[in-house]
């Protein structure tokens, strides 16, 4: 497929951020439509009892690979810094004029952050997947899953985390394409192994019987090709992001720059895992009829997170690209924009999934009070969602000028400790469910209303010119 870059740096924003983040949505979406297979395919064929089990095993999950995944915005920051450094070197490295033995200045730093994301990822991935499986079971049972759903929620966890170094390989090969402005590979590669996800769910599942383990298997095999797709891609680029098994290794100074950076990311991720497993854990006080509802409503409600998330990284991205660049003036009007298409973008998504919330449910499960659980869940949430995406776009450009710790502070404060305080005062014997979904929207306002706060601090503190330097700046440039 022919290489598709983008210089974030000039040219007419609106459009560019349009064309980056259109195939991003929709690879994001079909990420998750091949997962709700998963769930459907579980639902339907095997019962509620599984569908509960695959559904609860979700923030155990990303807790532990969340930190490795946070990894992945390390290195998109990073490379599409270099990015925006070359142009202002006079280094084009996007040119497609690439000798692998001559790498200099930025180009050669976009190759050891590659070779080290690579090998991080395989290493890494291996480690995480062995500690996932080994402390599935413990984990599990802190969350209080009852006895009749534990054991095929353990097998499920245990599968899953065989393929774990999959996972890896994938996203940070995708974040290394993704900083250079293509996301139609990626779109491409999810295409062919969500696919087979889906081939593999039916035929293990119904053919072969074999109930979540079959889900789980499909799963990592599909990840397993996505995987070798994006690596068969970098090894075959003509730039500096070509990939070279010879060269894999783990450059420590890359390594630190990049852990400063995804680290904070991924313990973000991971206190939002800790207070979502809190959360979990007084859902499943209300039964496998509530747990199964919340599953099928969550994977639902994935579909307008991959929208949010795909404007989250346009923000980081073009952020990234134009601080490296000097574009400061671009930086702002990228929060702007991404600000207006995020809001836009979620009333859209909320109203289909508001006035479709019965079929869609029923796709899952066709039990009434399946369907009547995850409505009360989905109604909830999906309506106030745009709070949670306009936070996440001041994240991405917080995240995109280097500011990674303060992200993670206020995810701390007001939606990982708030909600476990919320869970934990709340008493499921005399409150409905409802109220255990009522802590996210409170918590999607206040986090806003913090980052968007300290975005204007990072603003001042970086230095960048007044609005009427900004306004001159842009009138040069057109």
């Amino acid at each position: 497929m022919k290489s598709q870059t983008m210089d974030m740096t000039h040219g007419s924003l609106a459009d560019k951020l349009i064309f980056f983040v259109l195939p991003l949505i929709a690879a994001n979406m079909l990420q998750l439509l091949f997962n709700a297979a998963d769930v459907i395919v579980v639902g339907r064929f095997a019962g509620s009892l599984s569908l509960a089990a695959v559904g609860s095993t979700t923030s155990a999950i990303f807790l532990f690979i969340n930190v490795l995944m946070g990894l992945s915005v390390g290195v998109n920051v990073m490379v599409a810094r270099y990015l925006g450094m070359a142009e202002i070197s006079g280094t084009d490295s996007r040119k497609g004029l690439f000798d692998p033995d001559r790498l200099t200045g930025s180009a050669r730093m976009i190759s050891r952050t590659v070779h080290t994301a690579v090998s991080v990822g395989i290493i890494g991935g291996i480690g995480v997947g062995l500690l996932g499986i080994l402390a599935s079971g413990p984990v599990l049972r802190l969350m209080s899953v009852p006895e009749n759903v534990f054991p095929l929620a353990r097998l499920y966890m245990q599968i899953y985390f065989a393929g774990t170094a999959f996972n890896m390989l994938y996203n940070y090969g995708a974040a290394a394409l993704r900083a250079q402005g293509d996301t139609q590979r990626p779109l491409f590669y999810l295409t062919i192994s969500g696919i087979l996800n889906v081939l593999l769910n039916l035929f293990f599942v119904i053919v072969l019987k074999m109930n979540v383990a079959g889900v789980a298997l499909a799963t990592i095999s599909s990840q397993a090709v996505s995987a070798f797709l994006v690596l068969r891609c970098l090894a075959k680029m003509d730039s500096p992001l070509r990939l070279s098994i010879k060269k894999l290794c783990i450059d420590l100074p890359i390594l630190l720059d990049m852990a400063r950076i995804g680290v904070p990311a991924g313990l973000q991720m991971c206190l939002f895992s800790v207070a979502n497993m809190t959360v979990q854990g007084a859902i499943n006080s209300y039964g496998d009829i509530i747990m199964a509802g919340a599953s099928a409503s969550t994977s639902i409600e994935g579909f307008m997170y991959a929208a949010m998330n795909a404007l989250h990284q346009a923000s980081q991205t073009f952020t990234s690209q134009n601080v490296g660049a000097g574009k400061y003036d671009r930086v702002d009007r990228v929060v702007r924009t991404c600000l207006l298409y995020t809001f836009v973008t979620a009333g859209f998504i909320a109203g289909i999934m508001y006035f479709f919330r019965y079929p869609l449910l029923r796709i899952y499960n066709t039990d009434p009070a399946v369907v009547e659980a995850g409505v009360t869940r989905l109604v909830i949430m999906v309506v106030p969602y745009f709070l949670y995406g306009m936070a996440d776009v001041f994240v991405g450009a917080i995240r995109g000028t280097g500011h990674a710790l303060s992200p993670v502070i206020s995810t701390l404060l007001c939606t990982c400790l708030l909600r476990i305080l919320w869970t934990l005062w709340l008493d499921t014997g005399r409150f409905g469910v409802e109220w255990v979904y009522y802590s996210f929207p409170v918590t999607w306002f206040l986090l806003l209303i913090i980052v968007a706060a300290i975005w204007h601090m990072v603003r001042r503190k970086a230095g960048w010119p007044t609005a009427e330097g900004i306004q001159q700046k842009t009138a040069e440039d057109c």
